[in-house]
Formats: C-alpha cells, structure tokens, sequence
C-alpha cells in the first residue's frame, strides 16, 4: 500500500498488518517491520527536525505466541538417566524429573527442608512462594543414595562441590546446567534442566493427574500456565475421547 508519510495514521498501520497477514507473514516478522517504520519516523524527527506524528506508538507491538513446553519422550528420559554416573548427579537430575523442582530450587534445597519420614520437600520456590513436593520411590533412593557418600555434615545445601577451589560448597545453578549439558550430550539429547520438569508435568497429565494436582506441584500462581501441557498431552486427549465415546455410543445405541 501507498500512503504519503505525513498521512499515515495508526488506522494506516492496522490495515498494513492486516496485508501483512494476509501474505502469510509472521507477528515476529511484522513486529520487525513495525520497529522500521517507527525507526522511520523517529529519525525523520530528531534527525531531519521535521514535525511529524509517529503512526506507531511505543511498545505496539503484535503478541507472540508461547512457545509449547518441550518434554522428553520416554525412551529419552530412560537414554538420559543411563548416563550420570556420580550419585550427586543423579540425585539432582530425579528432583527435577519426579518432583518438578526447578534447577534454582534443586542449588538452593536445604537438608532442613527434607522430610525422610513423610517422604516430602518444602520448596522455597520462585518469588518467594513455599509448596510441597513429593518425592517417588526412585529419587528417595537416588537422594538417599547421594547422602550416603556425601561429605561435609555441616553444610545446610544438599548439593555440593566435589572437587577443585569450591569444594564443599554448595553447587551453583550454573554448576548444574553444566552437569546437564555434559550428559546430554553424552546421550546424544537436546534438553536442558527446564525440559525434566516438563517432562514430569507432561507424564503427570498422561497417567491423568488432575491439572490443579500438577498446578501446586510445579507451584504455578495461575492455571492457564499449567494448561499448556494439556496442549501437548495427546495420550490423555485419546483416552478422554475413547472413554467418552464408549458413555455416548452406549446411551445412543
């Protein structure tokens, strides 16, 4: 379209975007055309001292859409947990995996927060809110596993460092990244630590947990972040339709 620039108006812009759309074009691509055109007219009027109203308004900008959450398949998180061989390591990748703790909470977890008796963890999660997990039968025996050889008694962290200048202090997020990284490559896997709780949220949803359950467990302060999982869970969406299905014919037939 061809609009002369002392006329074009955010009404000019709506149209553009809609052409845009229309030619197949992405919001990420668009945005990018937007920043142009406003770049455009910012120079016309700091550079070129002419005045001029800016048809695009800061921060317009079309909404992205989120990415889906990437999980591993099942024959990944078993590939995966073939290959840590320290029992430190192992014990932090199974927290992130059955109990859904992120790699910040997994650095900052405190014997003092562990409940051997009950089989729990009050996790002091992201913007200070606490929850609780519960820890399945195989990260109680890897963490278990992991204490046993574990030095350094009066450390509060769970994890430490085993070697070098830090070591017997606690483990950094960083730390634990490269851990993951190193073993992922080891599996011949693209994940980081974010994709085991991921996967856990996700197999939660397949053996129908219900999303609330799975809200609490993640510690997520609204549902709607919790629902991307019912997006990418088609396991459960084929056995809801089946069983309703099963209820319908049975009425109808």
């Amino acid at each position: 379209m061809r609009v002369p620039v002392q006329e074009a108006s955010p009404k000019t812009i709506s149209e553009y975007i809609g052409i845009l759309m229309d030619n197949g074009l992405k919001p990420k691509t668009i945005n990018c055309h937007l920043d142009s055109i406003r770049g455009f007219y910012h120079y016309l009027h700091r550079e070129e001292d002419i005045v001029i109203v800016n048809p695009v308004k800061r921060g317009y900008a079309l909404r992205l859409p989120r990415p889906l959450p990437r999980y591993l398949k099942d024959d990944e998180v078993e590939r995966f947990l073939a290959v840590p061989k320290k029992v430190r390591d192992n014990a932090m990748f199974y927290l992130m995996l059955r109990c859904g703790l992120r790699v910040e909470e997994v650095a900052n977890l405190t014997l003092s927060n562990i409940d051997f008796r009950r089989g729990k963890i009050l996790v002091c999660g992201k913007g200070a809110k606490d929850r609780v997990v519960y820890i399945s039968k195989d990260a109680f025996h890897a963490l278990l596993q992991y204490l046993k050889v574990r030095r350094f008694e009066r450390a509060k962290r769970v994890f430490l460092v085993e070697k070098g200048t830090f070591k017997g202090k606690p483990i950094s997020v960083r730390g634990i990244q490269k851990r993951m990284e190193y073993y992922a490559k080891k599996a011949g896997i693209k994940m980081s630590c974010h994709q085991l709780r991921h996967t856990m949220a996700t197999q939660m949803l397949n053996a129908d947990a219900e999303l609330v359950t799975i809200q609490d467990l993640l510690g997520h302060s609204r549902i709607k972040t919790t629902q991307q999982y019912s997006k990418i869970s088609n396991l459960k969406v084929q056995r809801d339709y089946y069983k309703a299905m099963e209820i319908i014919l049975k009425r109808t037939t």
